[in-house]
């Protein structure tokens, strides 16, 4: 299922998004090095024992980038003119390698644009959750999409 256009959205719309995805110790190093993250608690399985946590800790950023990433098939695929902004993200709880993630949205407003008369402007509130059910990441993501050429 593609995303959805701007008047196919109602606020209180709530979604449970199907694809699923485990993390794995190879998507933690090459998100890690590739934004030259060199914290120790990502990498260096000596320094993450030593640490509150006994094992490696999945960068942060990375379980940001799923969270949005598992969401867009199903909101923004295709529709999408920009992202407009990412506010209130909060990491509750840490993710681990071999943690399996979903992910959820709703609709929290919508808001006619003005400058472009053509598309809309949608607030989703999407938060990643682990095997246990517990949020690990949240977000508001605010995003322009395209109205349907009716």
């Amino acid at each position: 299922m593609g995303g959805r256009h701007f008047e196919e959205w109602t606020v209180g719309d709530r979604l449970d998004h199907e694809i699923r995805r485990t993390v794995t110790e190879t998507d933690n190093l090459l998100f890690s090095t590739m934004t030259h993250n060199p914290q120790p608690l990502h990498l260096d399985l000596e320094a993450a024992k030593a640490s509150e946590f006994g094992r490696i800790l999945v960068n942060s950023t990375f379980t940001f980038a799923l969270l949005v990433g598992l969401s867009v098939a199903d909101t923004t695929l295709g529709t999408l003119v920009a992202n407009l902004g990412f506010n209130d993200v909060v990491m509750p709880r840490p993710v681990f390698i071999g943690d399996t993630m979903r992910a959820r949205s709703e609709v929290v407003s919508l808001k006619e644009s003005r400058s472009r008369p053509d598309s809309g402007i949608v607030t989703f509130r999407h938060e990643l959750l682990n095997q246990h059910g517990d949020v690990v990441c949240s977000c508001l993501r605010t995003a322009m999409l395209h109205r349907g050429r009716t």
